[in-house]
């Protein structure tokens, strides 16, 4: 037994227990142990002149934080040091079973560690709110990692040589929980052994005896279990999705197969022209679904498959029957060549009569007048100039839509280009329905690289583009506005270059009159409502919540000042806004969910992935409204298919192995060789790794 007792220290962090500690030392000193480390974390009594006198080496950690205490024990160990004992310096430990602890080590253990639970007496010596927190803690432990833990107590022996093969712990109340996890994933042979436990005999609880200490060290003891699940997870994901990508590799012709098989199937069925159609619409929509969930694992598509697949499949779907938007972009581009702006009159205007086409019959909401801002409507009026087909305005939604695929692929590569160039949505919405989202998403790729490289004026003048053509660029521009760097020059640069391209298309819309470009009293923008998600949720509670949608604006501004506040990143700031916009919106449509695409691309996000496949569960409301059904109002199980697994992916999206880099602050990017490394070998004395160079973030 006594073997290992030269190769021992003992730490003891303290913090204000200089009645106690001295004891602790003596005990230990009784029991053999020689070594003792005192690690005072910023005591405002006399705790480490009693330590010192009672003959502990005594060492400063003013930083508070039990794991920083316990890091600074482990700097520069004497090098005969092979076994390290953790006790607290309160007198609450009793040590009498330290042989027991030495046998358990001496037969192989690399970590022993004491059950307070196993005694009435150990548990009596603990708080309600400490009981009920190890209880759960220790069952978290048990669920997610195995092994028979069942008390996350102070003391404990640790092998120096496992100790030093561990990450770096959490330096807070979470290095216990942290050390029990990393132990059992590093395959450590742990014991635990019963001991006595007793009242404190000094100092006050940081933890027990104040609520504010119960509810920070439950949840710093929590989020750390969390934590460490998602990095779990994660690992496991990487290694399977590896795994996965070698099969998969050979699989390319089949995922290929599948998702122009679909477009196919999509093209003859996504007109909604009579009731029907819905299950083979569907069903198209689920082959292309999993094809494009089958690339997800291709590493490296070659150029053939990846733009001949793309370019295949857009060509069959521009033969689909389009959406009832199309009419109206080219009603309004019609009329403008006419002479008339398409703000000033509605289409059932009887101004307008005389200039009904064939087609005027299709044009959705035919009393509300223009919606899409000015330099849209100059887009309507030059393909109308040329023709009033579809056909016309498909070329340009697909040019700008191919113009997206290939910014992105040129930045990303093509693996990650797939999660956009293949995409069932982005397919059927601009390719399949001709809708102009594809225009919004070319100004926003434009303005997020020009902000990456560092030209915040182009940046500005590419976001105005976006708000000339649709409002939901509006965010994009408070960021690049407010964010844009001090060395781009005088802020009315960034003001010119963002209201540049509204300024200049807007009297081509209006004229030479004054007008509104945009239907503010309209029923469709006051209270019209689709596939929502919040607002819904919020009307099954407060109906008369369904009356008005201006209280969404209120709340979806109040999350990007929050959003302004964190984000440093272009595509962390969009994502993050344009999914907000998304589930704050009354109004909603399947198309809406292709402005989160192109950043997927960049942060791999699970929840736009999966969003793409559900958001199918909307169409429901086309074929609705032909069996008669004109209330516009997606059904619960629908509702929950469409955003369930949107906000699924959201919450899994810190354990999925996306692009490292993505986020909205440094603190959510993980380095990617974090958690390499001893958190005991050769630290300098203020607890931090030094390297040279760019830190990683």
């Amino acid at each position: 037994m006594t073997g290992l007792l030269p190769s021992l220290m003992a730490i003891v962090p303290v913090r204000d227990e200089e009645d106690s500690i001295a004891a602790v030392v003596e005990e230990l000193r009784r029991h053999g142990v020689q070594r003792c480390r005192v690690v005072d974390n910023g005591s405002r009594d006399g705790s480490a002149e009693a330590a010192r006198r009672a003959g502990a080496e005594v060492l400063s950690e003013p930083v508070p934080g039990y794991g920083q205490a316990c890091r600074r024990g482990l700097q520069d160990l004497p090098d005969d040091v092979e076994w390290l004992l953790f006790c607290d310096g309160d007198g609450s430990d009793d040590l009498s079973p330290l042989p027991q602890l030495l046998r358990e080590a001496e037969a192989g253990a690399d970590l022993v560690s004491g059950n307070r639970l196993a005694t009435a007496a150990g548990r009596a010596a603990l708080s309600p709110a400490q009981l009920g927190g190890n209880r759960l803690a220790t069952a978290l432990i048990r669920l997610g990692w195995g092994g028979r833990c069942r008390d996350l107590g102070p003391l404990r022996l640790i092998r120096r040589s496992a100790l030093e093969q561990l990450p770096p712990l959490d330096r807070g109340f979470g290095w216990m929980v942290e050390m029990q996890v990393r132990a059992l994933e590093a395959g450590w042979r742990i014991a635990e052994l019963s001991v006595p436990y007793r009242q404190r005999r000094a100092g006050h609880s940081k933890i027990s005896g104040r609520l504010r200490g119960v509810l920070l060290a439950g949840g710093t003891i929590l989020l750390a279990l969390a934590r460490l699940w998602c990095q779990r997870v994660r690992a496991r994901w990487r290694a399977g999705a590896q795994r996965l990508a070698a099969w998969s590799s050979g699989l390319l012709p089949l995922w290929a197969g599948l998702l122009l098989l679909g477009a196919w199937l999509v093209r003859g069925h996504g007109g909604f022209l009579a009731p029907g159609g819905l299950g083979l619409f569907w069903s198209g929509a689920a082959l292309m679904g999993a094809g494009f969930a089958g690339s997800w694992a291709l590493q490296r598509p070659g150029a053939l498959p990846y733009w001949g697949v793309a370019l295949l499949a857009r060509l069959l779907l521009l033969g689909m029957e389009p959406s009832d938007d199309i009419w109206r972009y080219l009603w309004e581009g019609h009329i403008q060549n006419a002479g008339i702006s398409p703000y000033a009159l509605a289409p059932d205007a009887p101004e307008l009569e005389g200039l009904r086409t064939l087609w005027w019959d299709r044009i959705n909401h035919p009393g509300t007048s223009a919606i899409y801002p000015p330099l849209t409507q100059l887009l309507f009026r030059l393909v109308a100039a040329l023709s009033t087909s579809v056909l016309a305005f498909k070329l340009l939604v697909l040019a700008a839509d191919l113009a997206v695929c290939r910014l992105l692929t040129q930045r990303w590569g093509r693996a990650s280009g797939l999660l956009y160039s293949w995409n069932p949505l982005v397919l059927v919405a601009f390719a399949g329905e001709g809708h102009l989202d594809s225009l919004l998403l070319l100004a926003m790729v434009l303005a997020w690289q020009a902000w990456d490289s560092r030209r915040p004026v182009a940046a500005a003048l590419a976001t105005g583009a976006g708000l000339a053509l649709k409002w939901v660029s509006a965010p994009l521009a408070l960021f690049v506005l407010l964010r844009g760097p001090t060395a781009a020059g005088p802020r009315w640069r960034m003001v010119a270059a963002l209201a540049l391209p509204f300024l200049l298309t807007l009297p081509l819309a209006c004229g030479l009159e004054l007008c509104v470009p945009a239907p503010l009293q309209s029923r469709f923008v006051q209270n019209g409502r689709s596939a929502e998600l919040i607002p819904a949720l919020v009307g099954l509670v407060l109906p008369a919540s369904r009356a008005a949608n201006w209280p969404w604006a209120l709340a979806f501004a109040v999350v990007l000042a929050l959003l302004l506040l964190r984000c440093r990143r272009f595509e962390g700031y969009a994502e993050g806004s344009l999914s907000a916009l998304l589930m704050l919106s009354p109004i909603v449509h399947a198309w809406y969910a292709t402005w989160l695409m192109p950043f997927a691309v960049a942060t791999g996000n699970l929840g736009s992935r999966l969003l793409s496949l559900s958001v199918f569960s909307y169409y429901w409301l086309r074929e609705q409204q032909l069996l008669g059904d004109l209330s516009w109002n997606l059904p619960p199980l629908l509702r929950l298919a469409l955003w369930g697994p949107f906000l699924l992916g959201l919450v899994l999206q810190r354990c999925w192995p996306g692009r490292p880099g993505a986020g909205c602050d440094p603190g959510c990017v993980q380095s990617q060789g974090a958690g390499a490394g001893s958190q005991i070998s050769n630290l300098p004395a203020d607890g931090h790794r030094h390297t040279s160079g760019v830190p990683q973030l």
